[in-house]
C-alpha cells in the first residue's frame, strides 16, 4: 500500500527500505535492500538514495533502485570491509553514481531536495543493548536522515533510539523504526510521535524477522490516541 501525504507518496518495501516520491517525480529511497525486500524489483528510478549504517548497506539494492544520474548519500563510517556479506565497496559505486559521504551533522542539496544527516544510535545507558551491555548501534556507528522534499519534510531516524535532538525537528512525514530489539520500540516511537506532532506517521523497520516483530496495529492505536495521523504501509508483496 502506498501512503500519500502533503503531495508525497510513501511506499514501504519491508525492512528499512522506503520510497518517497514527489509530485514532480523526484524519487528517494531509504536504505534499499536486504532480506529479499527488492526481489523482482529493479526500477532504477531513484534520484536520491540514503544509507544510514553498515547493517543497511546493500550495494545490489542500491543498484536496483538508483537511476543512472542518482546521488547516493552514505554515512561516512559505512565500510564494506566490516560487513560479512557480499557487497561492493562504497567507492565502487562512485564509478556509476555521484557518491557523497556525510558525517553525523552534514547537509547536501540534491536537485533542490535538502538532505541533512543527524545522529542515530542506541543510548549506551538505555535498554537496547547486547548481552554484554554494549549498544547495538553505538554513537558514531550510523546516522539518520532528515529530508526536505520540495517543502515537505521527512524524518528517517535510522536504527536509533528516540533521542532529544529528534524533538527539535519540524516533521511532516515520520518514518519511525518500531522493531523493538535494535531501535526504539513501538511505545517509544509513539511517544516521540506525540512530541514532534508530524503530519503523518508511517512506521517501518519491523516484522522482517523475529527480533523485529512488533504489533503495528497497537502502535497505530497509540499514535492515533495522541491525535497524530498514522498509516500502516503494508510491504510490497504482502
Amino acid at each position: 500500500m502506498t501512503v500519500r501525504h502533503a503531495g508525497l507518496s510513501i511506499h514501504w518495501f519491508g525492512y528499512a527500505t522506503a520510497r518517497i516520491r514527489s509530485p514532480s517525480g523526484f524519487t528517494a529511497y531509504t536504505d534499499p535492500g536486504r532480506y529479499g525486500v527488492l526481489d523482482d524489483y529493479r526500477p532504477e528510478d531513484g534520484d536520491l538514495v540514503v544509507v544510514t549504517h553498515d547493517h543497511h548497506y546493500d550495494s545490489d539494492g542500491i543498484r536496483r533502485v538508483a537511476a543512472v544520474d542518482a546521488t547516493i548519500v552514505v554515512y561516512e563510517n559505512v565500510d564494506a570491509s566490516n560487513i560479512d556479506r557480499d557487497v561492493e565497496p562504497v567507492e565502487a559505486l562512485g564509478e556509476d553514481y555521484d557518491v557523497v559521504r556525510v558525517g553525523e551533522r552534514d547537509m547536501v542539496d540534491v536537485d533542490d531536495v535538502r538532505v541533512r544527516s543527524i545522529p542515530g544510535y542506541n543510548d549506551p545507558d538505555g535498554t537496547h543493548l547486547k548481552p554484554n551491555g554494549d549498544p547495538h548501534h553505538p554513537p558514531g556507528f550510523g546516522c539518520g536522515f532528515y529530508l526536505d522534499v520540495h517543502g515537505t519534510t521527512v524524518l528517517w531516524p535510522g536504527d536509533s533510539d528516540a533521542l532529544p535532538h529528534h524533538e527539535n525537528l519540524f516533521v511532516d512525514v515520520f518514518l519511525p523504526p518500531i522493531g523493538q530489539s535494535y531501535t526504539m520500540d513501538r511505545h517509544e516511537a509513539a511517544n516521540l510521535a506525540e512530541t514532534i506532532d508530524p503530519g503523518i506517521v508511517v512506521p517501518i523497520h519491523y516484522d522482517t524477522f523475529p527480533d523485529l516483530e512488533a504489533d503495528s496495529e497497537a502502535f497505530a492505536v497509540d499514535v492515533a490516541s495522541g491525535g497524530v495521523p498514522v498509516a500502516l504501509a503494508t510491504p510490497r508483496g504482502h
